[in-house]
């Protein structure tokens, strides 16, 4: 056992900060045991004071092979941007050489804006997203990576059978499902891009080894247009989703849910799936504002996410303020909808992957210690005022970073 002293901030629910000031959190076996405004007797300590110790991030939507990708193409939208610049760049990483040398970058970052856990989509490629997972796995980082399916609508580049998209998820159902750290993820890029086919053959995948879902979900209007157009015979996107069976209970991440209609949030409780907001990709692609407040008022379970390249960052810091910032937007429009405060926004992006990274996220007994230490210019203000000012302008910095109670460096 060992414990670090600093200035101990966490939302263990949404609606407030739990603070302990000059205190010490007790660490034992890499998870927290104790946090006491005392020290104790033959218990080494770490001292940070005058430092804040925060919960490290998660980020529940990502995209790897977009990493080099950031800030290109933003004045277009969801489509138009997707087939211009994403699926040329995802092409590219059917050479492994060159996506270990964009893995590792994208590996790096999460790790230096202290992000050590995240839901993955990789590219169709088999042998470049092995190497995802080897990488994940020798960085100590914890993930779910999904190898995407495309059996329609897709670039030449990146065009699969419905055989061999099968046969790929397949081998990576089989030698990834049990493991602790990096996880498989059952990844359809989204409807558009996946015959009825292949999502049927997916769910049967899912369901046979328990495998989670990701995809993405009513982002952009021409989008949800074009779902109808294929499936007519469905009312909704995430009927589709239902339909095939890739609405596991408890096991789905939807990412966006911009354009839900309430007839499909009362799906998405009914399965607890959980919607991945990317407010800073929504509006690098003029997606629109979601209605943050009103899921959550509904029970929806929400988490926040970087969504790169769409998102235009992978610091968390970033997705935090532009979550804040997008609520009061919308509040102007819809008073009933309350903006998010400080507390909320950060919940979300620590707590809030809870159904998939069940003990990180807050300082909670029994939880891991997955920390990073803060240190700031201005000691004299009120650790949520320290908080905020690192969050809003980066006032400050992550000088030590902590997982499962052991201090992590980067070494890939």
């Amino acid at each position: 056992m060992f414990s670090i002293k600093g200035d101990i901030i966490h939302t263990p629910e949404k609606d407030n900060f739990a603070i302990h000031e000059n205190s010490y959190i007790f660490i034992d076996n890499g998870k927290v045991a104790e946090i006491s405004s005392s020290p104790k007797e033959n218990i080494p300590v770490c001292d940070f004071t005058g430092k804040l110790v925060i919960p490290s991030f998660s980020d529940i939507h990502t995209h790897a092979p977009q990493y080099e990708n950031i800030g290109i193409g933003y004045y277009l939208e969801l489509l138009p941007w997707l087939e211009t610049y994403t699926f040329p760049a995802e092409s590219k990483f059917s050479d492994t050489e060159y996506a270990v040398t964009i893995y590792k970058k994208f590996i790096h970052d999460l790790w230096l804006f202290g992000t050590f856990h995240s839901c993955v989509f990789a590219t169709v490629f088999k042998d470049s997203t092995d190497k995802l997972f080897e990488l994940f796995e020798r960085s100590r980082l914890y993930a779910y990576i999904g190898k995407v399916n495309m059996d329609r609508n897709s670039a030449a580049s990146l065009s699969e059978t419905t055989e061999n998209s099968v046969s790929d998820t397949l081998y990576f159902a089989e030698k990834y499902s049990s493991s602790d750290r990096v996880k498989f993820i059952v990844t359809p890029r989204f409807v558009p891009s996946v015959t009825g086919k292949l999502m049927t053959k997916l769910a049967d995948i899912a369901e046979k080894y328990d495998l989670p879902v990701q995809s993405h979900l009513n982002e952009n209007p021409s989008e949800i247009e074009w779902v109808k157009a294929l499936h007519p015979e469905i009312d909704s996107f995430t009927q589709v989703y239902e339909h095939f069976g890739l609405l596991r209970k408890n096991k789905t991440i939807m990412a966006h849910s911009v354009h839900t209609s309430e007839q499909e949030l009362e799906i998405l409780k009914k399965y607890g799936t959980t919607i991945a907001h990317c407010p800073e990709s929504n509006m690098n692609l003029a997606s629109g504002i979601m209605p943050l407040r009103r899921n959550l008022d509904y029970g929806i379970d929400v988490a926040l996410a970087s969504d790169i390249s769409a998102g235009s960052s992978l610091d968390m810091r970033r997705q935090i303020v532009s979550c804040i910032q997008l609520s009061k937007l919308y509040h102007r429009k819809h008073p009933e909808h309350t903006p998010l405060s400080l507390s909320e926004s950060f919940y979300l992006a620590t707590k809030g992957s809870r159904n998939f990274f069940t003990d990180t996220g807050s300082f909670e007994i029994g939880n891991s210690f997955d920390a990073l230490i803060i240190e700031s210019e201005n000691t004299t203000l009120a650790p949520t005022e320290r908080l905020e000012k690192f969050i809003y302008s980066v006032d400050g910095k992550i000088t030590n970073r902590y997982l499962n109670g052991k201090e992590l460096t980067f070494d890939l």
